[in-house]
């Protein structure tokens, strides 16, 4: 980005954010969250609605067998379409 972050309007600010955020970057110590105050209450709002959708749905860890269950259902609709591939027409008689 080229724009002095120090003089960063808000709607250039808001516009950079998500990439700010997407970076893993603590968006609180960008130049322009310490010196405008409805962007700091935008940053916080964001911030309490995420950790809100964090917790509607826990994080769970999938079954070890996970893999071995997809893997096996590839294989056997890769196995299905080898055979729908091999089947004789019906003879016209």
């Amino acid at each position: 980005m080229t724009i002095d972050p120090t003089k960063m309007s808000c709607a250039e600010f808001q516009a950079y954010l998500p990439e700010l955020i997407g970076s893993g970057v603590d968006a609180s110590t960008h130049p322009h969250i310490q010196n405008c105050e409805l962007c700091r209450a935008l940053l916080a709002d964001l911030e309490t609605i995420a950790e809100a959708a964090r917790q509607l749905l826990p994080i769970v860890d999938p079954p070890e067998d996970l893999w071995t269950h997809i893997e096996s259902a590839i294989k056997s609709e890769d196995g299905e379409a080898d055979l729908s591939s091999t089947k004789v027409a019906p003879s016209a008689n």
